[in-house]
């Protein structure tokens, strides 16, 4: 695993989609979509004013900078407005995995093909040049929305980890967890995400 590259600042790209470091002054920009409860049903707490709003953007960048995780903004290269963020989480050097997750989109942004495209450009990175050896996803149980998006990743399906944690509101939950691991690469590449893998369009700046 080449751990020294989550050193970098780490740019993606593809005809649909770029990922900046989180830290890049547009994390701002974030403001207005943020506060929307339905966007934060499932994510084990919510951003409701500038307080929350702040105290994610620094939770974020500790954990950036405890090693906890490497987070990015999502620009829409359409409109070039930032359209959510998301991660790579978990990072576990010893063991060569993380989990992709803590992904949000305004809701201007959900159901325009903007998370496949996201994913896309994380899961090649990391299988292909952080070189993990598995990445995982989860999904609250009753989130059924985000497994059939996760399912339709390529991801396999691997079980439900009852009181996996306790959200902000004290309540606990159950999450649905699956897998792609190095060995399925190739052909889940292949067979979910053709429209992108013709090209190579990362872009690491030191």
């Amino acid at each position: 695993m080449n751990s020294q590259i989550l050193q970098s600042e780490i740019i993606l790209e593809n005809e649909k989609v770029l990922l900046i470091p989180f830290e890049s002054e547009r994390n701002i920009e974030l403001k207005a979509i943020i506060f929307d409860d339905e966007i934060w049903e499932y994510m084990g707490m919510y951003i409701r004013n500038e307080i929350d709003f702040e105290n994610y953007i620094e939770s974020t960048l500790k954990q950036k900078e405890a090693g906890i995780c490497y987070p990015f903004l999502i620009i829409d290269k359409a409109t070039n407005k930032v359209a959510g963020s998301t991660r790579y989480g978990y990072l576990n050097h010893a063991s060569q995995k993380c989990e992709i997750g803590w992904t949000w989109y305004g809701k201007e942004f959900q159901g325009t093909g903007l998370n496949k495209a996201c994913k896309y450009e994380l899961l090649n990175f990391g299988f292909e040049t952080i070189q993990f050896k598995r990445i995982q996803f989860s999904a609250d149980f009753e989130n059924k929305k985000s497994q059939r998006a996760i399912e339709k990743l390529g991801a396999v399906k691997e079980g439900l980890f009852r009181n996996n944690y306790i959200d902000s509101e004290g309540k606990s939950k159950d999450d649905v967890y699956f897998s792609i691991i190095s060995e399925d690469w190739k052909v889940t590449k292949r067979d979910f995400f053709a429209e992108y893998s013709n090209a190579n369009n990362c872009l690491i700046q030191k």
